[in-house]
């Protein structure tokens, strides 16, 4: 029932498919495919309750659910298809409690996007790419593409325009909105004439969108000319690094990572951005031996902001892209070769009081959905138990 899907095609269904689906369902399917590609979302077979769509229904988002356009909701009747603008969709099901039904199946593949342009959102810069071949098939010269400001010059090769554009400099514009970060900046492709021109100039606009863990990716063309848009979503360049001690100088690069029960483990949450009014907090860190599965035998150590593990302990930070914690090793440790952790890490606006980062402990009483929370998963270990961890902890 949900969850995140990257495979470039696959096949959604409801819960029990083709037998009835349970009631009270809520299962939200994020689609996201490789950077320049969409989303193509087929209906094969759909029977819910009610005509009106009311009660039990499937939505499907042009993106993240929480901040992109609704482009369908259905229960029945036509099997339509929906292509995404971006290389992110998802898809919502939803059941009361009265009637169930069949529900759907729905097949979904990824699909080339317009390559006559494209855009990544790097954690320090755009890198936004114009093709030679549209240029000279439109009649422009790739030596007249510049950016806004044009001391900042893009690197020619024989068949691309590239510009490295930085978040903080190059004349990039930095607005907020609500929960969106918007870095936007103007690549300009002028008409070579100098006394007559008989073509418009090209605006490509650029647009970076920070949602608390998406990056939205838009790049537009203005003044009359081809459309082109280019969204795209990635994730958060983060990582968690082990350190040896409280003071945080040295970082732990064993793999796996020797050490003795009750030892304390210090560990520092990195996100890589080169936009400084941005920070960081741990939402959550769950241990378990199994890498890939963190529900079915897990250990809380921190659940939505509150400390589960009394010996979990936060540490101030020198900067707000940093988010320091320890914890002991804990008796789980003891009954497992290697045990991993995978912590849920959300960014927020620095001194964005009303923002998740700086509320703290939520004690959440209804069932959480993860696609609910804006948060960046990774995943770190393993940590093994050190050889006489058993005695070392008796002498200490």
């Amino acid at each position: 029932c949900g969850g995140s899907v990257s495979n470039s095609s696959g096949v959604l269904q409801t819960p029990f498919y083709p037998g009835r689906y349970p009631n009270n369902a809520d299962c939200m399917w994020e689609i996201q495919v490789e950077n320049n590609f969409r989303v193509m979302l087929t209906f094969r077979d759909i029977v819910m309750q009610g005509s009106r769509c009311q009660y039990d229904y499937v939505e499907v988002y042009d993106g993240p659910p929480h901040s992109s356009p609704l482009l369908g909701r259905l229960c029945s009747g036509s099997f339509p298809t929906y292509i995404s603008s971006s290389n992110m969709m998802t898809v919502r099901f939803h059941s009361d409690s009265r009637y169930t039904s069949r529900g759907f199946q729905a097949h979904y593949s990824s699909i080339p996007a317009d390559h006559n342009t494209t855009l990544l959102c790097l954690p320090d810069y755009m890198h936004a790419v114009v093709n030679r071949y549209y240029l000279q098939s439109q009649g422009y010269l790739a030596q007249r593409v510049t950016l806004n400001d044009n001391r900042c010059k893009p690197t020619i090769t024989s068949h691309e325009v590239i510009f490295n554009i930085p978040y903080n400099s190059c004349g990039t514009i930095r607005e907020e909105s609500n929960d969106t970060i918007n870095y936007s900046n103007m690549i300009k492709v002028t008409s070579s004439g100098y006394i007559i021109k008989r073509k418009k100039n090209i605006h490509l606009h650029i647009s970076c969108k920070m949602l608390q863990n998406t990056w939205m990716q838009i790049m537009y063309a203005a003044e009359d000319t081809v459309d082109v848009n280019e969204n795209q979503f990635g994730r958060y360049d983060m990582n968690i690094t082990f350190y040896d001690s409280s003071s945080f100088l040295r970082q732990v690069h064993d793999s796996p990572y020797y050490i003795d029960l009750n030892q304390n483990l210090y560990l520092q949450a990195s996100l890589h951005s080169s936009d400084p009014n941005l920070i960081m907090f741990v939402d959550t860190c769950v241990a378990s031996p199994d890498p890939h599965d963190f529900n079915t035998l897990a250990y809380d150590i921190i659940k939505n902001g509150c400390a589960r593990d009394s010996s979990y302990a936060t540490y101030h930070s020198p900067h707000s892209h940093f988010a320091r914690f320890k914890f002991n090793a804990f008796e789980f440790i003891s009954r497992h070769t290697f045990v991993y952790l995978q912590c849920e890490l959300v960014v927020c606006r620095l001194r964005d009081y009303s923002s998740r980062c700086y509320q703290g402990c939520i004690n959440r009483s209804k069932r959480d959905t993860s696609s609910a929370k804006e948060t960046v998963k990774v995943v770190v270990g393993p940590l093994g138990l050190r050889e006489g961890g058993a005695q070392s902890r008796n002498m200490g």
